[in-house]
C-alpha cells in the first residue's frame, strides 16, 4: 500500500511539473485544460500545489516515523 502512495505522489509531482513547463511555452495537457478556466494565476498556483502535494505525499510515505 505504501508503494502505491509513493507512485501516486511522483505522478502528481511529475504531471504538475510537466504542466507548469508546458504552460510557460503555451501548450496545455488536454486533461488539465480546466485548470486555466478561472484565470492564468489560478492555473499557475494549482500547478505549483500539484508539485508540492506530490512531494509531500512521497515524503510522508518514505519516512519511517517509528524510528524518528
Amino acid at each position: 500500500m505504501k508503494s502505491i502512495w509513493i507512485i501516486f505522489g511522483f505522478l502528481l509531482a511529475g504531471t504538475g511539473f510537466m504542466a507548469l513547463i508546458l504552460s510557460m511555452v503555451g501548450v496545455q495537457l488536454s486533461f488539465l485544460t480546466f485548470i486555466d478556466l478561472p484565470g492564468p494565476l489560478f492555473g499557475f498556483v494549482t500547478r505549483l500545489l500539484m508539485i508540492v502535494a506530490g512531494f509531500v505525499i512521497v515524503f510522508m510515505h518514505t519516512t519511517r516515523w517509528r524510528e524518528e
